[in-house]
């Protein structure tokens, strides 16, 4: 298990962001990880957690999963989420996500999930990734606390 290093801005997992979720991602055998419980205030409808928390917190996890595999910075061009159960705050969850496929360094293809304690899917996502344009590299770079390596 590889701790990846996390920006500073990031709402999902930014060190400097003041009301981000501060999550510390994991590389763990080809797929991308985090253990986390969502904070009450990430609630839409009372003790429910709003579908676009679970949505952003999918879509990190997608875009780790590849840059890991593939070593390129990507941003999500499109993202398809389904809920399948109501997700509560201040309950352990765990996002994974993968590489499902390299459209030859051109488009990359994601799968990730949502999971309770029990390992019931909470909700599950798939995504569509674009490499980001090489002038802006060097901007994203400067965010990071520690070089991701191999980027």
């Amino acid at each position: 298990m590889q701790l990846l290093p996390p920006t500073r801005s990031c709402f999902v997992c930014g060190t400097e962001n003041p009301i981000g979720l501060k999550l510390a991602l994991h590389a763990v055998a080809g797929a991308v990880e985090t253990r986390f419980r969502f904070r009450a205030d990430c609630c839409g409808f009372r003790d429910t957690i709003h579908g676009g928390m679970i949505g952003t917190v999918l879509d990190e996890l997608m875009v780790w999963a590849a840059g890991d595999a593939t070593k390129q910075f990507a941003y999500c061009a499109e993202m398809t989420v389904r809920y399948l159960r109501p997700t509560r705050a201040g309950v352990d969850v765990l996002a994974r996500a993968r590489l499902v496929e390299n459209k030859r360094g051109r488009l990359f293809l994601a799968a990730a999930e949502l999971h309770d304690a029990e390992g019931n899917v909470l909700a599950e996502a798939t995504g569509k990734y674009l490499p980001l344009p090489g002038e802006l590299r060097a901007s994203v770079l400067a965010d990071f606390v520690e070089p991701p390596p191999g980027f």
